[in-house]
């Protein structure tokens, strides 16, 4: 049953307010203000929508509050992650006005970014960088930015170019919903096979 009364009331104005702060910090993030992406607040603001949205709301004014503010923050995540994207390939920020870079010399171009390759089967033998697992990838933020910035660090030592971390996100999302079925975490390896970085994924049973 969801809170009654001014308890409801109170647990949506601290979510409007997280949904906000949230904003606030990712405004701050692309305007280069804040040195990394605001992990912990968006995992707690996931965390809230989430338990709000298994609850039985009968209350028509309540379920109308919740589901404004739903829709507010699915909207905030999609243009987060769009805006992300285009930061990430080079691309204007939406909303953010362009400003030509100074002249200077044309940099060499990068190695071409590989897919991530996720070998479902089992662990890999050789060397092993970094080592992980998830149950609720959305509500393990750190956890999963540390596996992100291990497997950058070993694909730029092998000489890959790194993954965009929105495309890193859906791997991890993909393969933990698809081994661990919503009740087994997930192990991730960052591993170094034949001298190319390899991710791979094995369901722990039993979990």
């Amino acid at each position: 049953m969801p809170p009654k009364g001014s308890e409801f009331d109170r647990e949506m104005s601290q979510l409007e307010g997280e949904i906000k702060r949230l904003e606030a910090e990712y405004n701050m993030f692309f305007a280069g203000r804040l040195p990394r992406l605001p992990w912990e607040t968006r995992a707690r603001v996931d965390a809230m929508v989430k338990r709000f949205d298994r609850m039985t709301l009968r209350n028509t004014a309540e379920r109308f509050r919740f589901s404004t503010l739903q829709a507010r923050y699915a909207s905030f995540c999609e243009l987060w992650e769009k805006t992300l994207k285009a930061k990430e390939e080079g691309r204007a920020v939406p909303g953010r006005r362009a400003t030509a870079p100074p002249p200077k010399a044309p940099p060499p171009p990068p190695p071409p970014t590989a897919p991530i390759e996720v070998d479902e089967g089992g662990y890999a033998r050789n060397r092993v960088v970094h080592v992980a697992s998830f149950r609720d990838p959305m509500q393990e933020a750190e956890r999963m930015k540390d596996l992100y910035e291990r497997l950058a660090a070993a694909r730029t030592e092998s000489g890959e170019a790194p993954v965009p971390y929105h495309r890193f996100v859906e791997v991890i999302r993909a393969q933990v919903s698809k081994l661990g079925d919503g009740d087994s975490e997930v192990a991730f390896r960052v591993v170094v096979k034949d001298g190319k970085v390899t991710l791979t994924a094995k369901a722990l049973k039993g979990g």
